[in-house]
């Protein structure tokens, strides 16, 4: 089975368009789509595009679902900057009532097993907090907490937007980059 994780959408369409193609081309059986479809500029077009997809998807929520979420039931109560809460109220009105029930019914991880790999646990940031920051050089002793207990061989996560494969521990932990809105200088 080949499983794509796709990570960190951000409604940008033409984005999330690329990346569908190429994995057409790579005749894969299974999509995660690994949270954060949605606060961006095409939001509702990227969550309806991902909806009708042919190869069957699991969706996981990350922190702006669970944002977006918030403001669409009571108003997002959060703190984070002015400029955000207004992508959020923004990307809330933009996004249908079925929009609304899809996402909810999305579980916080999922997991698989794979072939040769073993049980693979897919997050939005680690296991138990879509909001927790770490990169390839947060040094291990901070992350070993975090990890060690999950039952899974290898786990797979995104949030930061950056790439990168690494132990921690005796698990594999995989950051599956995005797809929309890049950190960072271009190139």
């Amino acid at each position: 089975m080949k499983v794509a994780a796709v990570y960190d959408i951000h409604g940008n369409l033409p984005a999330l368009e690329a990346v569908l193609e190429e994995i057409d081309a790579l005749e894969v059986n299974q999509i995660v789509v690994g949270g954060d479809v949605v606060l961006g500029p095409m939001s509702r077009e990227c969550l309806d595009r991902l909806l009708s997809c042919k190869i069957p998807i699991q969706f996981i929520k990350g922190n702006c679902e669970i944002a977006v979420l918030e403001e669409m039931d009571k108003g997002y109560q959060g703190s984070l900057p002015q400029s955000v809460v207004e992508d959020i109220r923004w990307t809330a009105r933009q996004l249908l009532p079925r929009h609304q029930k899809e996402m909810l019914n999305w579980p916080m991880t999922v997991t698989f097993r794979m072939n040769g790999l073993g049980k693979i646990l897919f997050c939005h940031a680690t296991p138990e907090n879509e909001n927790e920051n770490f990169t390839k050089l947060t040094p291990e002793e901070k992350l070993l907490p975090i990890f060690s207990d999950v039952n899974a061989e290898a786990v797979v996560c995104g949030h930061t937007h950056m790439q990168f494969d690494r132990r921690i521990g005796t698990k594999r932990v995989i950051n599956a980059g995005r797809v929309g809105m890049p950190f960072g200088k271009p190139g």
